[in-house]
This record gives structure tokens, C-alpha cells and sequence, in this order.
């Protein structure tokens, strides 16, 4: 009897033992499961910040090489702008004096001889009004020079706006 009982106690251990076992593998298996799972995200999740820390190092490139250029740009720009100011200025004040200098031009008499030759009905005074001459050629420097200021004020503008629309869409 004490035979069969501890027969009877071994069989149910063992059989409590072996689904213990069969509990605790499949256990280990699902927890040997997840790691590996864990493993894969975290080596997606490492490319990624890879991936994206190649990005923000590009992107900070390209805003480091864009404000390098629009500083020379807006420093072209600006020369620009104040050659064309000066130029317009000293045009302006060749007209002036140009004009001063036609005006008097008829009156004057340095070189007049006393005595015309027939072939001359009236004193020379010059060809001031003859297809513009002189001073139309300078009037259409002068509204070049206007022109090439106003433009190059508008491309600054625009690229000034350029510029800061992509700084602010690049920003991280």
C-alpha cells in the first residue's frame, strides 16, 4: 500500500513537474520571442535615429552654405545699389553742367572771326539738340542707373524673402 501511495505521489509529481516544465519553457520561449523582437526595434529604431541624424547634419549644411551665399549676395546687392545711387548722382551733375554749357554755348564769341566768310549765315553754336547728343545719351545712362537700382532693390527684397522662408521651413 505505502508502494502504490508513493507511486501514486511520484506519478503526480512527476506529472505536476512535467507541466511545470512545459509552463516554464514556453515561458522562456515567449519572453526568447519578445527579446529578439526588442532586438529588431531597437536596431530599426538606431537606424532611423542614424538616418535622421545624417539629415539634420545636411540640412544644417545647406543653411549653413544658403546664409553664406545670401550674405554675399545681400553684400553684391548692396554695392550694387549704392554704385547705381553715386553713378545717378554724377550724371545728374554732368547734365547739370552740360546744359549750363549748351545754354551758354550760342553766346559765346572766343573763337568767332571777325569778319564770317560767306559760306556762314549765323555763328556756329554747336549740334546740342542734334538726336539728342550728349546729353540725351547721359539722360539714358541716368534712367539705366535708376532702373538698375530699382531692380536690384526688388531681387534683394525677393531674396531676402527667399532665404527666410527656407531658414524657417528648415529649422529643426
Amino acid at each position: 500500500n505505502d508502494e502504490t501511495e508513493h507511486k501514486g505521489w511520484c506519478d503526480t509529481e512527476l506529472s505536476t513537474n512535467e507541466q511545470t516544465r512545459k509552463e516554464k519553457t514556453e515561458g522562456v520561449e515567449t519572453l526568447h520571442a519578445e527579446i529578439d523582437q526588442l532586438e529588431a526595434s531597437i536596431a530599426k529604431l538606431t537606424e532611423d535615429v542614424s538616418e535622421l541624424a545624417k539629415a539634420v547634419a545636411e540640412l544644417d549644411a545647406a543653411m549653413s552654405e544658403a546664409t553664406k551665399l545670401r550674405l554675399e549676395e545681400k553684400a553684391t546687392n548692396e554695392a550694387t545699389i549704392k554704385d547705381a545711387g553715386e553713378a545717378q548722382t554724377a550724371v545728374a551733375q554732368a547734365l547739370t553742367v552740360l546744359k549750363e554749357f549748351y545754354a551758354k554755348a550760342g553766346e559765346a564769341t572766343a573763337f568767332v572771326q571777325r569778319q564770317q566768310p560767306e559760306i556762314f549765315d549765323a555763328p556756329y553754336k554747336g549740334m546740342q539738340s542734334e538726336n539728342g547728343g550728349v546729353i540725351g545719351m547721359l539722360e539714358v545712362i541716368e534712367s539705366d542707373f535708376a532702373r538698375l537700382e530699382a531692380d536690384t532693390t526688388a531681387a534683394e527684397a525677393t531674396a531676402q524673402h527667399e532665404y527666410d522662408s527656407f531658414m524657417t521651413d528648415s529649422k529643426v
